[in-house]
């Protein structure tokens, strides 16, 4: 880790809720922003924020409760907004204007403010007002159809898709690139950051391949859909799994070798005929081998095998273990900062 903090001098008021929005103002202030946040009286109700408290909430200069539906609170936010370069908020459309803290208010006091607010369907369209979650706003885009396996219904992929990828990190993203047009215009925006919308982006490669006629309608038929075998997961003996991802040749060479698969029907490894076949005979194989031997399997040079490792062993071992970035706390986990940013000169 350095001492690097590029977001140093930033100042962001954020208005409290779950998931993204804390997730975004966690990412500014990994990075050096001084981040306010405004929560409300008694917290949010019904426990739903007990996964923020320890590691989402991290870094924030202050946390102030108010009350935004009193004119004591209002106003206090308000003379907040003098000198703050980012409000971040993620309630449902109008409800900040109904408190008189919507983009017009706020910009009237503050005209380089940049403004983001993180939803699920954004500002405008049929479902702005609806409510929902990850599951939801990802529903609509094509990521949801397109996980798991092809005859059960699509796993929850966590809330990794929309509410983080789509919202927080994308919300991140805008922010900066809002700041800098600010600090070169004089003028703020309001960056209107759905989850919906940043889950369409984050599926820009599987538009893709389904436009040029590389992608199946169906799930599991696809490269990286667990249809190939050389991308997908298998068990162990014990109980454990192991990822696959060898998809160019040298990879693919490279596992062969490492798992002994010398049945001919390997030499042809984009023939998806024989990917369910394929499939069935790698399990055979990682069944057959010790945990000794699939750590040997694991070691070979660009055999593109990993064990899956459970949370609580994240951060344990290896590699995560030698970055640092996921660490054993107390009894728990926490997780470092990222991206890194590194001195271009051994002098600073």
């Amino acid at each position: 880790m350095t001492g690097l903090k590029p977001l140093a001098g930033l100042k962001v008021l954020e208005f409290d809720a779950i998931g993204p929005v804390p997730f975004c103002a966690m990412m500014l202030a990994d990075h050096g922003a001084e981040v306010i946040r405004i929560t409300r009286p008694g917290g949010q109700p019904n426990g739903v924020d007990v996964g923020d408290s320890e590691i989402l909430l991290r870094g924030r200069a202050r946390r102030i409760p108010l009350d935004l539906k009193s004119d004591e609170g209002r106003t206090e936010v308000l003379k907040k907004l003098e000198g703050t370069d980012v409000l971040l908020e993620g309630h449902r459309p109008g409800v900040m204007e109904r408190l008189g803290l919507g983009p017009k208010e706020c910009h009237k006091i503050n005209p380089v403010l940049v403004y983001c607010r993180i939803t699920g369907y954004g500002q405008t369209g049929p479902l702005a007002l609806h409510p929902g979650h990850d599951i939801n706003y990802i529903a609509q885009t094509g990521a949801l159809h397109a996980i798991g396996p092809k005859d059960e219904p699509p796993p929850p992929p966590l809330s990794l898709v929309g509410d983080f990828g789509g919202g927080g990190m994308l919300g991140a993203f805008g922010i900066l690139a809002a700041v800098i047009a600010a600090r070169s215009t004089g003028k703020g925006s309001v960056i209107d950051a759905a989850m919906a919308d940043g889950t369409a982006l984050l599926m820009a490669m599987n538009y893709g391949w389904r436009n040029a006629g590389a992608w199946a309608p169906q799930r599991s038929g696809n490269l990286l859909d667990g249809a190939a075998p050389f991308y997908r997961c298998y068990q162990t003996q014990s109980g454990n799994y192991i990822a696959v991802g060898a998809i160019e040749p040298k990879f693919y060479s490279a596992l062969r070798k490492a798992l002994n698969l010398d049945d001919p029907i390997f030499a042809d490894q984009m023939n998806r005929e024989n990917w369910p076949a394929m499939s069935q005979k790698i399990a055979a194989a990682v069944m057959q081998m010790d945990e000794t031997a699939l750590q040997t399997a694991v070691e070979t040079p660009d055999a593109c095998l990993s064990w899956v490792i459970p949370i609580e062993d994240a951060g344990k071992t290896g590699h995560m273990k030698d970055r640092k970035m996921i660490q054993q706390k107390d009894g728990g986990i926490t997780v470092a900062t990222a991206p890194r940013f590194i001195p271009a000169s051994k002098d600073e």
